[in-house]
């Protein structure tokens, strides 16, 4: 590897994000810090209000700028920092270099413009296509994604497709550049479960195909360990842990980790099994965590927990935690 360059396509350091608010500051992002190989998919789980949709947004400045605010921290992509990046300088990199696929099609494709219009504009944007190059290009890219009689339905409107179609258009959008970095915000929450097996197949697919990095944001395990490499566990606002996918599912670390595995439903459970829950509500933050964010909800913490905010701790195997408690030993680590 030549000097000075670096085996990560994305390298996320101590990334700070807050919202100014009537009420004032919430601190939705604290000292998020994470990095992506090329061709590695990372999954970030976490329930609503962890702040992973959030995170992902700030990397490319995608969140209204007031109230949204970035406080510090880095977000290296190809050797420049994003967070300081000028917004000319955003402008080329969103759609182009990372590309971004939002939870809802129907809000996020225009109703008023065709399909083949809204495919076409980034292709002609950044990749500088005439109309009949974009055209043919938009077509192909309908095709990859699965969508049959591609040439005929550039001309569609997206109330014309289904909602598993649509997912797809906006697959293809993302993926019209051919962006080294595809970030994923819960793709496949709002579509049944036979479509999103379907999605869910197509993202393997293209990720071999095209050997791009993704990003993928659920709150579903299930998804995250049928496709993902490595898990980052969000809570807070901050990474409360961080392993390869294989490891998380096995030897999980964190508290909150193990009890949201405990939520995921066991197909050998018994009929009269009641459901796990995690009881209470994520913080809303208004000022920095000063001690860790999920000692209310805890069943494992102990006076620490209320005076520090735990550092992540490096476990070995790629695998990192943010917790004060050990549970190969049954105690308080003594750090």
């Amino acid at each position: 590897m030549p000097d000075g360059a670096t085996p990560f396509v994305l390298d996320v350091r101590d990334l700070k994000t807050v919202f100014r608010t009537r009420s004032g500051e919430v601190h939705a992002v604290n000292n998020v810090s994470f990095t992506l190989k090329p061709g590695e998919l990372l999954g970030v789980v976490g329930e609503s209000g962890s702040g992973k949709s959030v995170t992902m947004m700030s990397l490319i400045r995608l969140l209204p700028m007031p109230p949204a605010e970035i406080r510090g921290g880095q977000v290296l992509f190809e050797g420049q920092d994003l967070a300081h990046a000028p917004e000319d300088a955003l402008r080329a990199i969103r759609g182009a270099r990372i590309g971004m696929v939002f939870q809802d099609p129907m809000t996020s494709l225009n109703p008023v413009f065709t399909v083949g219009y809204q495919i076409m504009e980034p292709l002609r944007t950044h990749m500088g296509l005439t109309k009949t190059q974009a055209a043919t290009r938009a077509a192909e890219l309908l095709d990859l994604v699965g969508i049959p009689d591609a040439r005929a339905r550039l001309a569609d409107y997206p109330h014309q497709f289904s909602g598993g179609m649509r997912q797809r258009v906006m697959i293809a959008i993302a993926l019209a550049c051919e962006p080294k970095v595809l970030i994923a915000d819960e793709p496949t929450t709002a579509l049944d479960v036979t479509i999103q097996a379907q999605i869910l197949e197509l993202i393997k697919e293209l990720r071999q195909k095209l050997g791009m990095a993704i990003v993928w944001i659920t709150h579903d395990l299930g998804v995250i360990a049928g496709i993902a490499d490595r898990v980052m566990v969000m809570y807070g606002g901050q990474v409360v842990e961080q392993a390869p996918v294989r490891e998380l599912f096995a030897n999980p670390q964190h508290p909150y980790t193990r009890m949201l595995l405990e939520t995921v439903p066991h197909i050998r459970g018994a009929r009269n099994d009641k459901l796990r829950v995690i009881q209470g509500q994520p913080p809303i933050l208004s000022k920095p965590p000063a001690s860790c964010p999920f000692r209310a909800r805890c069943p494992q913490a102990f006076d620490r927990c209320a005076r520090e905010n735990p550092a992540r701790f490096d476990l070995g195997a790629s695998h990192d935690v943010a917790c004060f408690w050990d549970f190969k030993s049954g105690a308080a680590r003594h750090v």
